[in-house]
């Protein structure tokens, strides 16, 4: 995957303008993240389902209120459990944006967006005035007496992005803003979405399932596993080095941990990779899935790893498609539909698989990043 580029204020790498320690405990689910964020920059938070991502959303938003840690936002606190401090939603300096949108369907597109600003005291012709101006930034100045239902889902997702701008918020936060879209109209809401982040003052978190959208539309990426983070970074260092196999799938790379002793790595209890540079110790080896060949006899003079496997699952991927393989590591492979033809692959076939050494690349494993304490 290739980010797109988009020419953006540099972020303020002074005080952040959120300093957020999450820590919310529900039943069995503990979520514990640390969260900062400049003005100006964009913060994709990514993860499987029941990472926690939505949990966090809602705890910035002030609709779940934190077990511990606290949110600080434009240097005011405005959740710190210890300090008995809680500010009510309605008077945060956030903008929201939700992925069903919520837009009321009994307003007009321009009230919708005057709704906010009303909210924070302007009269009604200053709100609706306000509300235009975000209408026709948004490119929907002919839009504004129609109902959300009269809207299409690109429209309305500008609509709500416009609600959410138009209080000056010091945080927007977008929770999987694309995801309701098709393929078409999420291709051109992302690039104006991208314009729209890139003219923000303020911070912005977004999260979405997507990696593509992460890739394009923030400065920097937070992956979070089980309520907590295990890996940050701008996305060439999260595509180049992922450190969990969720990462390595989000990104298209096999992912394995092993310990490594010169020019091999062991994984497992008795599989054996080359590779080749030199390293020594805990380390993760990646490869992409086109970097595995697929042979239905054991190759001769081929590569040095080369190991007995079984296809699982075969999806379309792309031009390709996507070979899942058991083995003694699992791993998937892309091959064109004219080589699977050839090699007449099913679930369940027996087959060899083999990466060269040169393909592999690794890394010194270490400890995942976590949250930091108060």
């Amino acid at each position: 995957m290739t980010a797109l580029t988009v020419t953006r204020a540099e972020p303020d790498t002074g005080t952040p303008m959120l300093d957020a320690h999450l820590v919310v405990v529900r039943d069995s689910f503990r979520l514990d993240v640390a969260l900062r964020i400049n003005a100006g920059e964009v913060v994709a938070l990514l993860g499987p389902n029941g990472a926690g991502k939505t949990t966090a959303v809602r705890t910035l938003a002030g609709l779940l209120p934190l077990s511990a840690g606290h949110i600080t936002l434009a240097g005011q606190d405005l959740d710190r459990p210890a300090a008995r401090r809680w500010t009510p939603t309605e008077r945060r300096p956030i903008g929201v944006v939700f992925q069903d949108y919520r837009l009321f369907p009994h307003l007009s597109a321009l009230d919708n967006v005057a709704f906010g600003p009303r909210r924070r005291g302007l009269d009604r012709r200053q709100a609706r005035q306000r509300a235009a101006e975000w209408l026709d930034r948004m490119e929907l100045a002919d839009y504004g007496r129609h109902k959300p239902r009269q809207l299409s889902g690109g429209q309305a997702q500008r609509v709500a992005l416009a609600r959410a701008l138009a209080v000056d918020p010091a945080l927007l936060l977008l929770d999987e803003p694309l995801a309701a879209l098709d393929a078409r109209t999420r291709l051109d809401t992302r690039a104006q979405l991208q314009r729209h982040l890139a003219e923000h003052p303020g911070a912005t978190l977004l999260v979405t399932h997507d990696p593509l959208d992460a890739l394009v539309l923030a400065d920097r990426l937070v992956i979070v596993e089980h309520g907590r983070i295990v890996q940050e970074g701008d996305a060439g260092t999260i595509t180049a080095q992922p450190r969990t196999d969720y990462v390595a799938r989000l990104v298209g790379l096999n992912l394995h941990r092993g310990w490594a002793d010169g020019h091999t790595v062991r994984i497992g209890a008795d599989f054996v990779l080359t590779i080749a540079d030199r390293h020594d110790g805990d380390v993760f080896v990646a490869f992409p899935p086109s970097a595995v060949a697929l042979y239905p006899l054991r190759p001769d003079g081929s590569p040095r790893n080369v190991w007995p496997a079984t296809i699982t699952g075969i999806q379309r991927h792309g031009d390709n498609l996507r070979i899942q393989l058991a083995g003694p590591v699992d791993v998937a492979a892309d091959i064109t539909p004219a080589a699977a033809a050839h090699l007449h692959l099913a679930p369940g076939q027996p087959l060899w698989a083999a990466v060269k050494a040169t393909e592999t690349r690794v890394y010194p494993a270490g400890s995942p990043r976590t949250a930091g304490t108060d």
